[in-house]
């Protein structure tokens, strides 16, 4: 009785020292959110980091359930090895930088359980090769993470991210992110070759114009895939193509194209295409499907997809009106 009593005194005074934490945070990021300046939004965001650092140390603290507004993101793995937290800080000429933390399950020098804390340093401007490179935490392309996947294969575990990032006044980005852990010092890697018939690039990034308005979710939707087969026809054998529709959870995602044309590469002029494209994980990679059609209801599309209106480049209207 009196351990059981010992206990329940400790698990509340965490619980207090927690909550406080939390208050303090929440407070923070209310100002990181919405003070005036640069240098009042960037002195709130330091001290959240600070208060993180510590808040992440205490002993258990993995266990807390985080409560913050929309601005904040917090993920838990479902089989509770990781916690990723991120949030952005949005600067007077409206570009984003992203700030974060990992919280992963390790091991200490004699193999038992410890969690570690790794902070998160967004180098996005200094990336070249943003879909081709391995990054970890002190390189990490920033964004804010609104869905954590976890599948499996033949006994190992994969983990996905799909995030945002209101990059500047006149791109944001979506991407699509695996993510490792380090068994043993709980270290995250970001980017996996987990793409098939690319293997080349270790994540997706969409990056587009501002305004432009871009789907990209985990949800059951419907793909269609073609098949080759030889039929008979007016007493004959004739090659003919038949197609199949699946329902599968999947990546949904818009597929981008420049509204102007010859614009390719800025992607200030990119803006969906109308087409979806999809993701589907099959034996331990991420399958593409270029007929994916989203939104679905009893098999049937509810969304109306209207392709771009291709625009002249500037140049050549000049060159018209001339």
């Amino acid at each position: 009785m009196i351990l059981a009593t010992l206990s329940m005194v400790v698990f509340a005074q965490d619980k207090a020292v927690m909550g406080r934490y939390e208050d303090q945070l929440n407070a923070l990021f209310e100002r990181v959110q919405n003070a005036p300046t640069d240098n009042e939004r960037y002195l709130a965001n330091e001290q959240a980091v600070q208060t993180f650092i510590e808040a992440l140390k205490e002993e258990d603290s993995q266990k807390w359930n985080w409560k913050f507004s929309n601005y904040v993101s917090v993920l838990r793995s479902p089989d509770k090895v990781f916690t990723i937290i991120t949030w952005p800080v949005v600067k007077d000429n409206g570009e984003y930088e992203c700030f974060g933390f990992v919280q992963s399950k390790g091991e200490d020098s004699d193999g038992d359980e410890e969690w570690h804390v790794y902070e998160l340093h967004d180098m996005s401007d200094e990336i070249i090769n943003r879909e081709e490179s391995l990054l970890d935490p002190d390189s990490w392309l920033g964004s804010v993470y609104q869905e954590l996947i976890q599948t499996s294969f033949e006994g190992k575990t994969y983990y996905t991210l799909l995030g945002w990032n209101g990059c500047s006044m006149l791109t944001q980005r979506k991407v699509i992110e695996p993510i490792t852990i380090n068994s043993r010092t709980g270290k995250p890697q970001f980017g996996q070759a987990l793409f098939r018939r690319d293997k080349n690039r270790r994540r997706i990034v969409l990056e587009y114009n501002k305004e432009a308005m871009v789907n990209l979710n985990y949800e059951q939707q419907l793909s269609i895939s073609k098949e080759n087969v030889r039929v008979k026809k007016d007493g004959r054998m004739v090659s003919s193509q038949v197609s199949h529709e699946t329902k599968e959870q999947m990546i949904i995602f818009d597929e981008l194209e420049p509204q102007v044309a010859g614009m390719e590469g800025l992607f200030q002029y990119y803006v969906p295409s109308g087409r979806e494209m999809a993701y589907v994980f099959v034996n331990g990679r991420w399958e593409l499907r270029e007929d994916a059609q989203g939104r679905l209801t009893d098999k049937k599309l509810n969304k109306e997809f209207k392709p771009i209106e291709k625009k002249k480049p500037a140049y050549q209207t000049i060159e018209s009106e001339k």
